[in-house]
């Protein structure tokens, strides 16, 4: 994994192949990583790192009166503590004194800061400047489903994109606070959820198992000993896939380090490039080979977030409102329609991980080939609307009553819908006629990328097979969409984690 340098805007040249007049662009979702973060496996590198001057200005709301009609923010700095020497509590310092600005491990720095703000500015140069897909300046931001995961540096990086793509200048005064979605820890489907699904966890352990028996006697893990195994500690001499740091937290810890200042740097040779190469082949194979081969993995590891995205395009092909404007739109008592009368979802953000991205690529069959995904990487799924194509498209349903958020019942909140997740072979021809004339584009870091199965004839606009119809890449998806993610998960224990037979992605 390296940092992502951004290419410059599209051309105009670009920009009329990548988007026909022909095509309408209808939904836009981006995926992108949560970068930039602290990680420190080898005693050579501070702990504490200098990196977080947000860490000055933090805000919190507070209560002011008792009554609960009044409330306020209180502005504060945070320092950590730790032990000292005897125990005794000390502040925690950067290596070079600094205090104010120590990050906790794993925080998204300055640096993530500034790249996901850069992130935000290229995609407003892009939907709002070159195509006016977005409008430019908002009162309200209920065309727009923005998503974290419970990790801070998510929620951080899909507020600091936010700022970029509309920045204060871009907002009005009166401009309502937007919603962001969150989700507890055991109902996350944002990256793979290893710690809250046990089938998938006994996976992820056999592919890693795998990988392990391949490379920990290969020349190439020779060639990594000869270069660092003597920063390796005692319990744990030899670098392997499962050594003590594992070789992916090596390849984190390189990664990250290299990303900031010299004062938290490793040694040398943990920067040689072929030792890179060799950690990045390693690490890959290790933890996405799993998506490309077996539809198990598929499905427990990614298919509940692409079954996501793909009902928010169905939703918005419907014009149903189960585009995610029921879960970031109104108000208490009045849902599923936007604040400044927004009826159509335009714009979606989830912050998201590495892991989630080569997931939902891998899944795809669309990874062959490439790295572990750059910080500052990005997916953008583009819903287009072939005009021409007179689908059987209803206007805009009233939202179905929704059930209280009260007591501890699981069920969903969501009105019931026609399609919604409806796998492509259970729909009717009415059905299927209302995705008639919508295709399907990934772009990876601004790369249009090439879906396997959407290169089949029927399957792809004529004359670009990187644009899929909506119906090939639904029925792509569908073959890895859990029915129910959390009834999955314990699901065949007893079973061999292995396909019987090629199960090939993207198909």
């Amino acid at each position: 994994m390296t940092t992502l340098v951004p290419r410059g805007p599209y051309s105009d040249e670009e920009l009329r192949k990548l988007y026909p007049t022909n095509l309408n662009l209808q939904l836009v979702q981006i995926v992108p990583l949560a970068p930039w973060r602290t990680k420190s496996s080898f005693s050579e590198v501070s702990e504490h790192w200098p990196y977080c001057n947000a860490a000055k200005r933090f805000s919190s709301v507070v209560m002011t009166k008792t009554d609960w009609s009044a409330w306020s923010e209180l502005s504060w700095r945070r320092r950590i503590e730790t032990f000292g020497d005897d125990d005794r509590p000390v502040l925690a310092a950067g290596p070079q004194g600094a205090v104010d600005t120590v990050c906790q491990l794993g925080e998204l720095t300055d640096k993530g800061r500034e790249t996901t703000l850069a992130l935000g500015e290229r995609l407003r140069h892009l939907y709002v400047d070159q195509l006016s897909f977005m409008p430019r300046i908002i009162s309200d931001a209920d065309m727009i489903y923005l998503r974290a995961t419970p990790m801070p540096r998510a929620l951080d990086s899909v507020q600091q994109s936010f700022i970029g793509m509309y920045p204060s200048s871009a907002r009005t005064a009166l401009f309502s606070p937007p919603t962001i979605i969150t989700r507890a820890a055991a109902d996350e489907t944002l990256f793979p959820n290893e710690h809250n699904c046990r089938r998938f966890s006994q996976l992820g352990r056999a592919f890693a198992q795998r990988t392990a028996d391949k490379w920990n006697d290969s020349k190439e893990m020779d060639y990594l000993n000869a270069l660092i195994s003597k920063w390796m500690p005692d319990d744990s001499p030899r670098v392997a896939v499962d050594s003590h740091p594992r070789l992916s937290g090596i390849m984190d810890t390189v990664n990250s380090t290299l990303a900031h200042g010299p004062t938290t740097r490793l040694p040398s040779e943990f920067y040689d490039s072929k030792g890179r190469d060799i950690i990045d082949r390693i690490g890959t194979e290790e933890w996405f080979s799993g998506y490309k081969e077996s539809e198990e993995y598929r499905k427990l590891g990614i298919g509940a977030l692409v079954g996501d995205i793909v009902t928010r395009m169905v939703g918005s092909a419907e014009g149903s409102g189960n585009d995610g404007l029921l879960e970031v739109a109104g108000v208490d008592g009045d849902l599923g329609k936007g604040r400044g009368g927004e009826s159509d979802l335009k714009f979606a953000m989830s912050g998201c991980h590495d892991t989630t991205l080569a997931a939902v690529l891998s899944s795809l069959g669309a990874f062959e080939g490439e790295k572990w995904p750059p910080y500052t990487s990005h997916i953008a799924v583009e819903l287009f609307k072939d005009e021409s194509v007179q689908a059987d498209r209803p206007g805009p349903s009233e939202p179905a009553p929704r059930q209280s958020f009260l007591g501890a019942s699981r069920k969903s909140t969501k009105p019931s819908s026609v399609i919604m997740r409806k796998a492509m072979h259970d729909l009717t021809a009415e059905e299927k006629a209302k995705l008639q004339g919508y295709f399907v584009r990934l772009r990876y870091n601004d790369r249009p990328m090439t879906i396997p199965g959407c290169k089949l004839p029927g399957k792809h606009l004529e004359g670009d097979e990187t644009f899929c119809t909506l119906e090939a890449f639904k029925a792509i998806a569908d073959k890895f969409t859990p029915r129910i993610w959390t009834e999955a998960c314990v699901e065949g224990i007893d079973q061999p984690a292995f396909p019987l037979s090629p199960e090939p992605a993207g198909f």
